[in-house]
């Protein structure tokens, strides 16, 4: 007796916890896959990366640290030969600190120690384990770390300054440059070095889950500090060293006008601030979910 042909069977949907609608296996892999990883994955991937940089050796750190100050310089010079190509135009500005970003893709990319990204990364160990000995690993790197980054940036200022690679059209942009910056006080050095203290730990938190939009995030973070012309400590160092070198500033304006408050609105904006908020929302988050939802 011949058999009826049997019908291709289909998978049962199923509905999750909670409101919504019901979904096959395969399209709760896909719901899985496309929702944002949690506030705490972000925040252990970047600890980790933290952990690591801490472990790091003081030869490795200077090395690495000293590449990315003379990178960093790049910023500054970018932004110069666009402003000398692009003076007078309508909207010059906006075209012109698309240069900014330069550095800072150079040296994220190629993972090269900058002082203002660790403020955020190698911070959240300590908050996460507090102690003597990761306080003293942490300031061992900072220490390291600044060091190499304005020494980088000096070599790169006096070099651009002294080689003859530059025209003078060039040399007059990078010289209104840093006189522009030289025109804040220290409050408004302070207060702005704030926000680019925030936006640097915002953009280190953005990263990991950025995962192919890495770029686009570093371009436009930077791009944003550029357009507030908030003060940062390294692109800002070759910025004024050029000025020192070139005898339009002394040492003495460098450090205490620009340098010292710069760093530590830096710090605040991305360790004390950003840091710190978004370790207690993690830490928040981890007592009061329920052990099912990370399942």
């Amino acid at each position: 007796m011949p058999t009826s042909k049997e019908q291709p069977t289909e998978e049962p949907t199923t509905q999750e916890e909670g409101d919504g609608f019901a979904l096959s296996r395969e399209e709760r892999g896909d719901v899985h896959h496309l929702r944002p990883p949690r506030p705490v994955v972000l925040h252990e991937t970047i600890r980790r990366e933290g952990e690591q940089e801490l472990a790091r050796n003081v030869s490795a750190l200077g090395w690495s640290s000293l590449a990315a100050g003379m990178t960093m310089g790049f910023s500054m010079l970018a932004r110069a030969l666009l402003h000398r190509h692009m003076e007078g135009l309508p909207g010059a500005f906006l075209i012109e600190s698309l240069g900014y970003p330069f550095g800072f893709l150079v040296v994220i990319l190629a993972r090269q120690q900058l002082f203002t990204e660790n403020t955020m990364t190698a911070v959240l160990p300590l908050m996460t384990d507090p102690g003597w000995g990761k306080l003293g690993c942490l300031l061992r790197l900072w220490g390291v770390v600044l060091a190499g980054n304005l020494v980088g940036g000096a070599l790169f200022a006096w070099g651009v300054l002294n080689m003859q690679i530059l025209g003078a059209p060039t040399q007059d942009a990078l010289h209104a440059a840093g006189k522009a910056l030289m025109q804040n006080t220290p409050w408004q050095m302070f207060t702005k070095g704030i926000a680019a203290g925030w936006l640097i730990a915002t953009m280190v938190w953005l990263l990991p889950a950025a995962e192919r939009g890495k770029i686009a995030v570093i371009v436009i973070i930077t791009y944003v500090i550029a357009l507030g012309d908030f003060t940062h400590i390294i692109v800002g160092s070759v910025e004024a060293l050029y000025l020192v070198f070139d005898g339009a500033a002394s040492w003495t304006d460098y450090v205490m006008r620009f340098a010292l408050p710069t760093l530590a609105g830096n710090i605040v904006g991305g360790s004390l601030i950003f840091a710190l908020i978004s370790h207690a929302q993690v830490r928040s988050d981890d007592e009061n979910e329920d052990p099912k939802a990370r399942r």
